[in-house]
């Protein structure tokens, strides 16, 4: 089985220590195979912000990560550092690749960069980066697990979240399900939730999820959902490779024990690789 903790939204700079104490401590039981952090890594693309994002990282180690950027690592009250260098700090501290990648014999994840300095807080995947991302798609293999990471969610669970939407969602979204994608994950919105994109969008013919997660460790969480982490674990019989699940494990952090705790548990189950030919997205 194969285990890829997903963390996201930690907003270095509001971050709760105890809680980054307590993640710590649980991903180092966990042990997972790859660390995914899916944006606002800071809280204001400050320097010092992400020396502690990378800081933080680095505890993890030789275990691979995929770090994407959100809105929020973007400078905001520097015109012109948000014009002609916006992502300089992030590249300080992760390199200059925004859209990483990792794979390995079970899985391929798949950075994707939905920011943009001219979008304030809202987020756009371009024709190029679907394509591009739908090639990587259609080459893996049967048996791996394939996972898209964005910043900006591809589906809301409330009427009031949707202009936090990703624009060219529906595109890629059918795109990537075309080329095979299983899971779509995301933060933004700081809420945890797993959505069945094979029921929201027209012409899916796959089974295709969603996957939400809270603010990991900052202290700006929404209403009655406090910090909270997924793990995801992915198995596959051997035997057949189209036998494939998928456990989305929400863990939320505890203030009584000072721990995290699974809080749910979503089973999914996962077609096989994709049929038919790869068509790209119209303009």
């Amino acid at each position: 089985m194969t285990s890829l903790l997903q963390i996201s939204d930690p907003h270095f700079g509001t971050e709760r220590p105890r809680v980054v104490a307590a993640l710590l401590r649980f991903a180092d039981a966990m042990r997972p195979d790859v660390v995914i952090l899916s944006g606002d890594i800071t809280q204001r693309a400050r320097r010092h912000q992400f020396a502690q994002a990378r800081a933080f990282m680095n505890t993890f180690g030789a275990t691979p990560t995929v770090v994407v950027p959100g809105n929020h690592d973007i400078p905001l009250f520097d015109p012109f550092a948000r014009l002609f260098r916006p992502y300089a700090n992030h590249a300080r501290a992760f390199g200059a690749e925004l859209e990483p990648s990792f794979e390995s014999r079970d899985v391929l994840v798949i950075g994707v960069n939905t920011t943009r300095a001219y979008r304030h807080t809202d987020g756009e995947v371009s024709t190029e980066q679907i394509g591009r991302v739908a090639v990587r798609l259609a080459a893996a293999s049967a048996a791996q697990l394939r996972v898209v990471v964005t910043h900006h969610p591809v589906a809301v669970t409330r009427v009031h979240d949707e202009n936090n939407l990703l624009h060219g969602r529906a595109r890629a979204v059918q795109c990537w399900a075309r080329a095979g994608v299983d899971l779509i994950v995301g933060g933004h919105v700081h809420l945890p939730y797993v959505v069945p994109l094979h029921d929201a969008f027209a012409g899916i013919g796959r089974r295709v999820w969603a996957v939400q997660a809270g603010t990991a460790l900052s202290s700006r969480t929404r209403r009655s959902i406090g910090n909270s982490v997924n793990l995801i674990r992915y198995s596959t019989d051997a035997s057949d490779a189209f036998a494939r699940r998928a456990l989305v494990e929400r863990w939320d952090y505890s203030d009584t024990s000072e721990r995290f705790e699974r809080m749910a548990c979503h089973d999914l189950a996962l077609d096989g690789a994709a049929q038919g030919a790869l068509a790209a997205p119209a303009g």
